[in-house]
């Protein structure tokens, strides 16, 4: 760092001086060693009183604004009703004090700051008509709020072009989603929560319920003989579109909770639903859309980084609620393209690399969460059934009350067979090479994926559904009847 020695003709404030952690972070990087005007330091580094009315002059500019000298409207009205004694005040804080909580210095600092942002900023012929200018000795400063309507119409018009333009390939989407996702990985909610939660074997959250309504006996059957392939997620050629995926891209839908699987297939009074548990292999990395409400922003105002990731903090808390908001049966195709979009993205994204998402249920608010398992996480683990075994199943048993529902699967395994001398793994060079061309080809449907989730046998449950209730609000209807008149101007 360079000592430039004593120069009275330059005001400068030390480290030592500042409170504020980013301001001092600065002044150790660009300041200069020299005697501090205001403390008298003089092994520390400085930066001048210029150069710190640039920072907050900036800080100013992003974070605060003034605040009117003149009550409003509704104010005014408040004064003049003598009954209420109302006395009003100035929005807001004193420009010096504003200044000098902002920066954490003390209030001489922060008059030497004033001063000079008060004679870039004065405007004589406005003082003249009693106009009060920036940063004006007696101006008042208060917080802006942070205001995400920039990032807010960007997403809606990719939203529009998502409609009606590009659909499959979009490099605005690409470059919105960059700037929305990239830098989740790590952060936290305002209550220390973490956005991308780990779920897995040996981890709080251990396996996930799905459901599948039937009104045919044939499925069912199916499904309790067979649940990883009838009950788990459909195959690519089968795979319908849904709220985070594409038609034709399989993926696993899921709930945290028996209830919540049941209530997002919506299943009709009279129907029959099968809800299995499945398990999960290995560990999965799942964004919580639900966490994005209330992520935690720490900076300093002094950071011209700060303001942006606040209006992006905010305007993924709009986002979350977008995500999750309830979407007619109609509208899905066109209403899903955003979130399938968003998916996408982060299924194939290596960074914050992530494995699905958790989100709020639409058709049984509460704790509860859905989750979505992308592509690559969807595979599940195929039953051990030893071949040559015959599988049956029952619905209905008799009694002597008479029939009734019972759900019972039967495994016929074969006799264990004679042992036999073990042959070599795999073909010897010789049979390869005398295999016919046809015998070569590969199965297009292979499924090379690794499982990552296995379905419990013993946790099949049929739910026979009787009822549907509904959690409502109710709002009376009024009516009223006038004459009608024939007003003249």
């Amino acid at each position: 760092m360079p000592d430039i020695g004593d120069d009275d003709d330059v005001e400068r404030v030390c480290r030592g001086c500042v409170g504020e952690d980013h301001l001092r972070a600065l002044i150790d990087r660009d300041g200069v060693v020299a005697e501090c005007t205001f403390c008298g330091a003089d092994e520390e580094a400085t930066i001048t009183v210029e150069e710190m009315a640039d920072h907050v002059e900036g800080a100013f500019d992003r974070h605060f604004e003034r605040t009117s000298p003149d009550p409003d409207m509704f104010e005014e009205m408040m004064i003049r009703d003598r009954e209420i004694n109302y006395e009003w005040y100035r929005h807001g804080e004193p420009v010096l004090y504003a200044i000098a909580d902002a920066a954490s210095i003390n209030e001489k600092v922060a008059q030497a700051v004033l001063d000079i942002l008060e004679e870039r900023h004065g405007d004589y012929e406005a003082a003249q008509m009693g106009d009060e200018c920036e940063f004006g000795e007696d101006s008042h400063y208060e917080s802006k709020g942070v205001d995400d309507r920039e990032i807010a119409a960007e997403w809606h018009e990719l939203e529009r072009s998502l409609k009606v333009e590009a659909r499959y390939f979009n490099p605005a989407a690409e470059a919105l989603m960059g700037r929305l996702f990239d830098g989740l990985d790590g952060q936290l909610t305002r209550d220390g929560t973490p956005v991308i939660v780990t779920a897995g074997p040996e981890r709080d959250i251990k396996s996930f319920f799905r459901a599948r309504v039937f009104h045919h006996h044939d499925e069912m059957d199916d499904a309790l003989l067979r649940p990883d392939i009838h009950l788990g997620p459909p195959p690519a050629a089968k795979a319908r579109a849904g709220r985070m995926n594409a038609h034709g891209i399989a993926a696993f839908y899921g709930a945290s909770d028996p209830e919540v699987a049941l209530a997002e297939v919506r299943p009709p009074v009279g129907s029959r639903a099968v809800v299995g548990e499945f398990e999960l292999l290995r560990d999965v990395r799942l964004l919580d859309v639900t966490a994005l409400q209330s992520l935690y922003v720490e900076g300093s105002l002094f950071d011209p980084d700060y303001q942006r990731r606040m209006e992006l903090a905010k305007f993924m808390a709009r986002l979350s609620n977008r995500m999750t908001m309830p979407v007619m049966p109609d509208d899905e195709p066109t209403e899903y393209l955003i979130t399938q979009m968003i998916a996408g993205y982060l299924a194939r994204r290596p960074a914050p690399g992530l494995d699905g998402i958790l989100f709020r249920s639409v058709q049984q608010p509460g704790e509860q969460r859905n989750v979505v398992l992308f592509q690559h996480a969807s595979r599940v683990e195929a039953l051990e059934i030893p071949e040559g075994t015959e599988l049956s199943v029952q619905q209905i048993s008799t009694s002597e009350d008479g029939p009734e529902p019972d759900y019972t699967v039967f495994e016929e395994v074969p006799p264990k067979p004679e042992p036999v001398a073990e042959e070599p793994d795999g073909l010897g060079l010789g049979e390869f090479m005398r295999m016919r061309p046809h015998e070569l080809r590969f199965d297009p449907n292979a499924d090379g994926r690794e499982p990552y989730l296995r379905v419990r046998q013993d946790g099949l449950r049929v739910r026979h559904v009787k009822g549907v209730t509904f959690d409502t609000d109710e709002f009376e209807v009024s009516r009223h009847r006038s004459e009608k008149r024939d007003y003249k101007f």
